[in-house]
């Protein structure tokens, strides 16, 4: 995401941006929500397995690995949600 002055902007340039920050929340929600899905899935078909494999849950890791990365990224919007705030336009 590119470095944006929110300060500079107007109140209609301001709710346009706050549209796209609720999209991106949003698939953040679906995607964490899926990735979990896969990782349950993948946990309960290896504990159900009749030949435990250690090799199985490498690639398990994948999932936990992005739902990491989305959790822990810098909050990004912070900046946005604060010039909202200030004008009043939550």
């Amino acid at each position: 995401m590119e470095k944006r002055d929110f300060h500079k902007l107007t109140d209609q340039e301001l709710i346009v941006e706050k549209k796209k920050m609720e999209k991106s929340k949003l698939f953040s929600a679906i995607a964490i929500g899926f990735l979990a899905g896969i990782l349950l899935f993948g946990l309960v078909a290896w504990i159900l397995s009749p030949k435990k494999r250690f090799g199985f849950l490498i690639p398990m890791s994948i999932p936990v690995i992005f739902i990491y990365r989305m959790l822990k990224a810098p909050n990004q919007n912070k900046e946005l949600e604060e010039v909202l705030k200030e004008r009043k336009l939550n």
